[in-house]
């Protein structure tokens, strides 16, 4: 199965985030398929940078966008 989920990036106590496409059973930060935007919460307000032609493309496809991702997908529209 395929979800749409946040890969971790930066430092301690300071997060950044890829919005990535991967397979279900691969580690959190291991192989992934596809990146499709970046989300860094450190930023005021929080900034969500999203291709969201390739977000309609894998949801139609058949990934599973994690709770988090779906929140920042509404938030992002």
């Amino acid at each position: 199965m395929v979800k749409i989920r946040l890969q971790r990036e930066g430092k301690k106590k300071a997060p950044f985030y890829h919005i990535v496409v991967a397979d279900s059973k691969s580690p959190r930060d291991g192989k992934i398929i596809e990146q499709i935007g970046t989300y860094d919460p450190m930023t005021n307000p929080a900034t969500i940078v999203l291709d969201n032609a390739k977000v309609e493309q894998w949801i139609k496809n058949g990934a599973k966008p994690t709770d988090t991702v779906k929140a920042l997908i509404e938030k992002a529209k």
